[in-house]
């Protein structure tokens, strides 16, 4: 059996949670020599598997027709604070991807939230819940990795450091973390990710000047490749994931594989995605109040310590591989 993945992301756009979401996707059959996979332009095979949304991919699922699998990364709320005027572009974008959605024979879900958004779109596919996979070994934490990544931030070894991960967007909590930054100037603050989308981000300008006007304890990386993500994991101490939407977030799970508390903002999606218990917060008084408590307070921070461990349990690469060959022996059998 020959797995055809695709995604434009390879192209444009690596800097994102999708893009990490589909090179994971390609490591992950690829672990074993029972099934082939090629990618985007390497040849074609027996099952099409689509993580992007684009051209690309309803030109090379065209002749997979029976056959074709999507993971739904994006619903239509996932541009509320991404890209300017997104009011104006929600019906189009609904449209579209309701188009997406339907294009595939199996639709993969990767959180709750994602299934009622596509039902809600009209799509006629079949549904199927598949959290996204993480490589716990990927992101486990390194006396090496974290000496250079603290290398790379130019940070001294006692220093206790704060992480953000995410685009330089109103829907990444970018704001919200410069907030908190501000209240704790005593400690490091560090945000990794870019802009995908380049000038046509939503509050660029804004955020731009937030950025310019931060204190010293704030360190803004830019872009990062994800091969070097690992060495900026392991530097920090501690996650801040003040997202106001996401559907199964990467960042806060690789964050927990590395070895560190994440404090999430409290929404819905979280409620219905995590099987084990998290740490959240409702606002920003209550960000600051938790990392201040992580700091001050080992016992707490050890007890944040042992929830990332729990939660890892739910995304085990080996059960959804299964449940993904499951899907693919379906579709060829049919």
């Amino acid at each position: 059996m020959i797995i055809h993945v695709v995604s434009e992301t390879q192209f444009i756009m690596k800097a994102t949670g999708v893009h990490t979401a589909f090179m994971e996707h390609i490591e992950l059959l690829k672990e074993k020599n029972d099934i082939e996979v090629v990618v985007n332009d390497e040849g074609t095979g027996d099952i099409f598997h689509g993580h992007t949304y684009g051209l690309y991919y309803l030109w090379k699922g065209r002749k997979y027709k029976g056959r074709r699998v999507f993971t739904a990364h994006v619903i239509p709320d996932s541009i509320k604070g991404s890209l300017p005027l997104w009011w104006l572009f929600m019906p189009f974008i609904r449209v579209g991807l309701k188009i997406v959605y339907s294009y595939a024979d199996i639709c993969i879900a990767v959180s709750p939230m994602v299934e009622k958004a596509i039902i809600a779109t009209g799509a006629k596919t079949k549904i199927v819940k598949i959290y996204n996979p993480v490589n716990i070994d990927r992101w486990k934490r390194t006396e090496e990795n974290r000496k250079k990544g603290r290398q790379m931030l130019k940070l001294s070894e006692n220093e206790f450091v704060v992480l953000g991960v995410g685009q330089l967007t109103a829907r990444k909590g970018i704001e919200d973390f410069l907030d908190i930054a501000e209240a704790i100037p005593e400690v490091k603050f560090v945000w990794a990710g870019g802009r995908p989308f380049k000038g046509f981000t939503e509050g660029i300008k804004r955020i731009n000047k937030r950025l310019d006007n931060a204190g010293k304890n704030v360190i803004n990386t830019g872009q990062i490749n994800l091969e070097d993500m690992p060495k900026i994991y392991a530097a920090a101490d501690l996650m801040l994931f003040p997202s106001y939407q996401e559907n199964c977030p990467l960042a806060p799970i690789e964050a927990a594989a590395c070895g560190m508390p994440v404090i999430y903002r409290d929404i819905e999606e979280y409620r219905s995605l995590y099987e084990n218990p998290y740490i959240s917060a409702g606002g920003i008084e209550e960000f600051i109040a938790l990392t201040k408590r992580m700091i001050e307070d080992n016992q707490f921070y050890n007890k944040g310590l042992k929830i990332s461990e729990q939660l890892l349990k739910q995304f085990d690469k080996d059960i959804i591989r299964k449940k993904l060959i499951s899907i693919y022996q379906s579709l060829l059998c049919n």
